[in-house]
């Protein structure tokens, strides 16, 4: 993955924040750098938030309905809510903000590479659906909140940066939670 890290860089600006949680086959732990000088544009942030909050959404009302696991389906309820709030929080912010009224974010359907995911998920049922859901999970928390944190900090347009700010801990709170998820469901 070292090697991808360079190459995907670029790539990953223009894709959500999910695009890593594509399984390789290995169990690494790095977080692939959002861009060289620790910044990120207003428009890369506008253009990927929505669709890596659909795939939240999308992938968390196929957990409550596919997985057997109680915590699981629990947690699944709760990403829905808090990403539903964060995408209405986010449509506000983008109204409002100063740098985004040419900025047109992606519509609703997802990335291809989101939707492959998601295709993946809906193949998958019992343990193998939630070790799905849960490195899926995983992976897209860890990429959100170094898109939400290098935003927060570099941003260019206040009331994104905000918006950023304000969202930040609940995406860690995700990420927390997803973790513990994860050593829950091992073995």
């Amino acid at each position: 993955m070292k090697t991808l890290l360079t190459a995907t860089a670029a790539a990953l600006l223009a894709c959500a924040p999910v695009a890593l949680a594509q399984s390789n086959g290995t169990k690494s732990n790095q977080v692939a750098p959002m861009v060289a000088d620790n910044k990120v544009d207003t428009q890369t942030f506008v253009t990927t938030v929505p669709n890596a909050n659909e795939f939240e959404i999308q992938s968390s009302k196929l957990a409550e309905q596919k997985s057997a696991s109680a915590d699981v389906k629990a947690f699944a309820s709760q990403m829905i809510k808090d990403h539903t709030k964060a995408g209405d929080d986010f449509k506000t912010a983008l109204s409002q903000g100063q740098t985004t009224a040419s900025i047109k974010p992606a519509g609703p359907a997802l990335q291809p590479k989101e939707q492959r995911m998601l295709d993946e998920l809906k193949g998958a049922s019992g343990k193998d659906f939630d070790a799905k859901y849960i490195m899926m999970q995983t992976e897209a928390h860890k990429q959100a909140v170094a898109l939400f944190s290098t935003y927060a900090k570099s941003g260019d347009d206040p009331t994104m940066k905000e918006f950023a700010k304000k969202t930040l801990p609940m995406l860690k709170m995700h990420e927390k939670h997803v973790k513990e998820l994860g050593a829950a469901h091992q073995g």
